[in-house]
């Protein structure tokens, strides 16, 4: 609960997730356990309950953006919550982690009566009867580095080639495992057919989130640059681009959920950062969403962060991604810019479970990633063409950049549970995970980022790594073994394909 009087303006719309009552008796709100499969169901909600909510909204002036089976996503002005709900809004300006450190700050949403931090208590308001409470949208962060270096005298990998070699995606490629059929949602700041994207035959849909405007556009270049870590490992897949508005992230990941048909894989390059219970509000509402994906067979990766405590990666029905970085030599260590950590929330849970590729402290300057031109990140990390480390020495118009982050392992690895998900189309979420862990790649240097206590990597399963680097080949091995005569596990590439690789260069 926060102080009025000493609060900064509220922001002219807030966005929320109201709950109809659930169908289990007991609020979304007020359960002491924690949400996951096994007990979604019961903060579900009757269908005819969530209409007559949702009208019974509409017609007081919140602009009703999205239904789901547990949460209606609403939008309105400042007073018009406080008018129908009887209570008094206060913002809260918070100093942020946006790249690695702690940078700027945001505003922060609360009702003043409620101890809950983003709950509104719906008990005096019109809709009492129908809605148990309403949580309010909190600012989530897209996990990604920061600028980037030139792209000469320094190591770095380029897609799609680097990535697939070194996550030995390249020698399922050449038996045709593309992940081909695999419906890949990713949850972000847009998508653009880049050049890239074109020379290679590689095309998307883009669906816009609640809130979120102008699908042909992505300002910030974020989720097209992630989105070629996908296509790097997984170029058959079926890709949906969800456009989120961030100050709405809740509805982004629920309007992933809702695609029919429904992807099989949601990949989420973002989150909050949440290092202890008790859970807001909206964190509450993201996590019965996440089960409820799960629940209906959808794998959910999301990034472990990038110092940040991720959540919902801590999740215990979500693969988190963390990050392990493989330097000229070939030698692999734990990314001391990717988190890893026991999780306070869920007591027994590690994050992460498995890794991608992700740079090193300070900024994870790592992968040449298409971004398009004029956006935000071909601007901004160009910094007037400045020299590494202050500038990638590029122009702020040519469409690339240079960063990774968990932003990238995510994507790696949703498109790895792709290429998992074609060889055995009926492997359940759970079973997917359980693949992932148990072939990859134990990585026994390093530490993760000391914004998380720095812990180190070592032999077998560590808070570092989780299992390790995840291993493509590995993983279509473990489902199929009788691929064993036609892959070398050793070396990652089919028996008979061209061994003539492409040997990563530091310019």
């Amino acid at each position: 609960m926060s102080d009025p009087a000493s609060s900064p303006p509220l922001p002219p719309v807030v966005y929320a997730e109201a709950s109809p009552r659930s169908s289990g008796g007991t609020s979304l709100f007020e359960t002491e356990g924690e949400i996951t499969v096994d007990r979604v169901t019961d903060f579900a909600s009757e269908s005819d309950l969530v209409d007559r909510a949702a009208s019974r909204l509409a017609d007081a002036g919140f602009q009703v953006l999205q239904r789901t089976p547990l949460t209606i996503n609403i939008a309105g002005p400042p007073a018009l919550y406080e008018d129908y709900f009887r209570t008094n809004l206060v913002a809260d300006e918070r100093e942020v982690m946006r790249l690695g450190v702690i940078d700027g700050t945001a505003t922060f949403v609360d009702a003043a009566d409620t101890d809950i931090w983003g709950l509104i208590d719906t008990s005096r308001s019109p809709v009492a009867d129908l809605v148990e409470g309403v949580a309010i949208e909190e600012p989530a962060f897209r996990f990604q580095s920061a600028d980037p270096p030139m792209l000469d005298g320094y190591w770095h990998l380029d897609v799609p080639d680097q990535l697939a070699e070194l996550l030995r995606a390249d020698a399922v490629h050449e038996l045709g495992v593309l992940g081909t059929g695999v419906r890949l949602t990713m949850v972000d700041s847009g998508w653009e057919r880049h050049p890239y994207f074109v020379a290679r035959g590689l095309a998307g849909t883009v669906v816009l989130g609640p809130g979120a405007t102008d699908a042909a556009t992505d300002e910030n270049g974020h989720g097209t640059g992630e989105s070629a870590n996908a296509f790097a490992v997984a170029p058959g897949i079926t890709f949906t681009m969800v456009k989120a508005n961030f100050s709405n992230s809740v509805g982004a990941f629920n309007a992933a959920v809702a695609q029919t048909p429904a992807p099989h894989i949601i990949s989420n390059s973002w989150g909050y950062s949440v290092e202890r219970r008790p859970l807001s509000a909206i964190h509450q509402a993201l996590a019965a969403s996440v089960a409820f994906a799960v629940a209906n067979g959808i794998v959910v990766v999301f990034s472990a962060g990038n110092g940040h405590y991720g959540f919902p990666a801590q999740h215990p029905d979500v693969i988190a991604a963390g990050g392990v970085f493989i330097d000229l030599e070939g030698a692999m260590r734990a990314s001391d810019y990717a988190s890893g950590f026991a999780s306070k929330v869920y007591p027994g849970r590690n994050v992460p479970d498995v890794c991608g590729l992700v740079g090193m402290r300070p900024r994870a300057m790592y992968i040449a990633l298409p971004v398009p031109s004029g956006s935000e990140l071909d601007v901004d990390l160009s910094n007037d063409r400045a020299l590494h480390p202050n500038g990638d020495g590029t122009g702020p118009d040519d469409g690339w950049a240079v960063f990774s982050g968990t932003s990238a392992a995510c994507p790696q690895v949703a498109g790895i549970c792709a290429l998992i998900r074609e060889v055995d189309p009926d492997l359940s979420p759970a079973g997917i995970r359980e693949v992932l862990t148990r072939s990859a790649t134990d990585v026994t240097e390093g530490r993760a980022s000391p914004s998380t206590g720095g812990p180190a990597a070592g032999p077998g399963v560590d808070l570092a790594t989780g299992a390790g680097l995840a291993d493509a080949a590995a993983a279509v091995h473990a489902v199929r073994p009788e691929l064993r005569r036609t892959i070398d596990l050793r070396t990652g590439w089919a028996i008979g394909a061209d061994r003539d690789r492409r040997v990563p260069h530091d310019g």
